[in-house]
């Protein structure tokens, strides 16, 4: 008994020992001073937002690092679109649906200025300025003359108030702009009427806010953490080292412009007398000595010549800016060669490495954010529209939204690599033939329609290629014309098309 009560004295650890074996959580020595507060981010997001926001645009504006990064950031995230590959059974009805959907993309911007893919890669930028961006569903009328009377309005984050927490007359809470019933569902956004920051459009002195319905409006946005409301800048971690990055080179390009400046300083004994080649006076009444190219000038008794000799750059400001920028790109989760455009110390194998690990992180937020926030409440509210405004027959509208978001296809690296293990893994049954094309950001559909008229066109055509059916793996790859029936030519060999070609096919 003795034995088990030494034995839980030695084992029993307390919450001193807990706290000593954490060390992220000891006061003591080097972390005496970090004691930050344990705040949620919605607190954070509610205090420092504006300032932020205001920071983080100002940043991608003037920061050619950031921009280029905005821009890497939208041309991966959506490229030339997100599109949709309607799973509807009825293929008749399918390519209805497709062929509206494509003609509606055109209308889909409220202000005309794009078309819905446009829309797409305004909000992947603004979700890398803002980290957030909202889209108002606007219903239009019938005589506006849409396809589908449906219309998308992008609203930047400046048009819902950060400062915006009260308890609405109704008894909801209103946080951030954004009003909660009392089970926590969001049921309204209160969004001003003009831009703070717009002098052009300046309704009254301090924009009023109008209710508007959550279901009427997207809020898009990545949560990074449980409950969050609001979302953050995608450049957030990066805006303190940018910005010191700027100042810094901006510093080293005056440095340079000084150094640049080859200035010489004459002193002699007399400074009443004239001195070598003193020309006219400068605004400050001094004298100005010029320095013509092939001067041999002597210099009179007692004067003497010295030149200015700025410090240099030195030789540790690339490596300097190389390492930032490593940190910079790290912070942003982007490859440093997106970032800077330099390629200098890359190579196949690093570039393929960065890559495959940059566009796992670019497919959570296609499917996550873009496609699941944005692309399905819209083709859900587009299908809807279209079926109301007799566009659209759909005996099954809920069976009907099924659909299938293809992102756009990854450039290759080694193409033909890639192309000879996604053909090796089809004959394998490691995939389907259907993942592979819509891995290329197409609709397999689509593209065996297109495949079969063209094999009719080839044939209708008299045209052979190494595609088309019955040609052997050795076929040429270019066309060659079939000689009419009954000519003089029915049984002569026909050579390759292609310059240089020496092979020759018979039929």
């Amino acid at each position: 008994m003795r034995f088990f009560d030494r034995f839980r004295r030695r084992t029993t650890v307390g919450p001193e020992a807990i706290r000593a074996r954490l060390e992220g959580a000891m006061s003591r020595r080097r972390l005496r001073g970090w004691n930050p507060p344990l705040e949620n981010i919605n607190a954070l997001v509610a205090s420092g937002g504006p300032r932020l926001l205001a920071r983080a645009r100002e940043l991608v504006v003037t920061n050619g690092y950031a921009a280029n990064a905005c821009e890497a950031f939208a041309a991966n995230l959506v490229g030339d679109g997100i599109k949709p590959s309607s799973l509807i059974n009825d293929a008749t009805l399918r390519d209805w649906v497709q062929k509206l959907w494509l003609a509606w993309t055109d209308e889909a911007d409220a202000d005309g200025l794009t078309d819905f893919y446009g829309l797409q890669a305004m909000v992947a930028r603004e979700m890398f300025v803002a980290g957030e961006c909202f889209v108002r569903l606007r219903p239009r009328r019938a005589e506006d003359g849409l396809l589908v009377p449906f219309q998308l309005q992008l609203l930047q984050s400046e048009m819902l108030p950060f400062e915006k927490t009260e308890t609405a007359a109704n008894g909801n809470r209103i946080r951030c702009g954004i009003e909660f019933d009392l089970i926590g569902r969001r049921v309204a956004y209160h969004f001003r009427r003009s831009h703070p920051g717009d002098s052009t459009d300046r309704l009254v002195a301090v924009p009023e806010t109008v209710r508007v319905p959550a279901e009427d409006v997207l809020h898009i946005y990545r949560p990074l953490d449980a409950g969050q409301i609001r979302g953050l800048p995608h450049v957030a971690p990066a805006m303190v080292r940018l910005f010191l990055l700027d100042q810094y080179d901006d510093a080293e390009l005056d440095r340079k412009k000084t150094a640049a400046m080859f200035a010489g300083f004459i002193t002699k004994t007399a400074p009443e007398e004239p001195m070598m080649g003193e020309g006219a006076a400068d605004l400050d009444g001094a004298a100005i000595a010029s320095l013509e190219p092939g001067t041999m000038q002597v210099l009179l008794p007692g004067e003497d010549v010295k030149f200015s000799s700025p410090a240099d750059v030195g030789g540790g400001y690339e490596a300097f800016q190389y390492r930032t920028l490593l940190a910079v790109s790290a912070s942003l989760g982007l490859p440093y060669h997106l970032v800077t455009g330099d390629v200098r110390q890359a190579n196949y194998s690093s570039l393929r490495a960065e890559l495959v690990e940059f566009r796992r992180r670019v497919q959570q937020l296609q499917h996550g954010v873009i496609a699941h926030q944005l692309c399905r409440p819209i083709w859900a509210r587009w299908l809807e529209t279209a079926q109301l405004a007799g566009r659209l027959d759909l005996s099954d509208p809920v069976a009907a939204r099924a659909v299938q978001w293809i992102p756009p296809r990854w450039d290759w690296v080694d193409p033909l690599k890639d192309i000879q293990a996604q053909i090796l893994a089809m004959e394998a049954g490691i995939t389907s033939r259907r993942k592979v094309v819509e891995g290329t950001g197409y609709d397999v559909e689509e593209v065996d329609r297109e495949n079969a008229v063209d094999a009719k066109r080839a044939e209708g055509l008299g045209l052979r290629y190494r595609t088309s059916p019955g040609e052997t793996q050795g076929a040429r790859a270019t066309p060659s014309r079939r000689p009419d029936a009954g000519s003089a030519d029915d049984d002569t060999e026909r050579t390759d098309a292609t310059a240089g070609g020496g092979t020759t096919n018979q039929e």
